[in-house]
């Protein structure tokens, strides 16, 4: 599994953000094909050879979607997600092997030897980023301004997808609470 030279940084709100990542579940229950359209367009719109919705936990990167690529999950400290995370706007690198976060990541000096990242953070209700939206090439380059756009307004898609399926789990748990034992008389 690669592993960064460069350690990510620790979000000043780490605790705050690993409860609201918390929130939304088991992430091997949160795959769905809604993530996989949303990944493929991401690539289409953007035009690279890889995309993928990730969510970034205290020590592992995560999945939802991946297109280009077959993990499923990498360690936090290979990530590049996880720089995102940082902050609220998109992560842009145009090429790793010149930004000297990213310059011995094994991600770049090998397989699937990323040069091009762009990563739309996935931003709760409340602020926190959880992981991000990102498209990944093999070569540098720059996105358009119009594919930004279309990047991020990706990603809050994903977050409303993902708002879905949280609020979706909670009152189906809300309506087993109030459901009637067995061998209880209503009357």
């Amino acid at each position: 599994m690669p592993t960064a030279e460069i350690q990510p940084p620790i979000p000043m709100n780490e605790t705050q953000r690993l409860e609201a990542l918390r929130r939304y579940g088991n992430f091997a229950l949160l795959r769905e094909s809604v993530f996989d359209d949303i990944a493929r367009t991401a690539a289409f719109i953007c035009q690279t050879p890889i995309s993928l919705i990730s969510l970034v936990d205290s020590k592992h990167q995560w999945f939802l979607s991946h297109t280009g690529i077959n993990a499923c999950e990498t360690s936090r400290d290979a990530s590049f997600c996880a720089h995102a995370l940082m902050g609220t706007g998109m992560l842009v690198v145009e090429d790793a092997r010149e930004d000297a976060r990213f310059a011995r990541n094994a991600w770049v000096t090998g397989e699937p030897f990323v040069r091009f990242y762009v990563g739309a953070p996935l931003l709760t209700p409340d602020g926190y980023a959880l992981g991000t939206l990102c498209v990944v090439d093999h070569e540098p380059r720059r996105l358009t301004a119009e594919q930004k756009d279309a990047l991020l307004a990706l990603s809050r898609l994903v977050m409303t997808q993902l708002e879905l399926i949280r609020v979706k789990r909670e009152m189906q748990a809300l309506q087993q609470s109030f459901a009637p034992r067995p061998g209880t008389v209503i009357p």
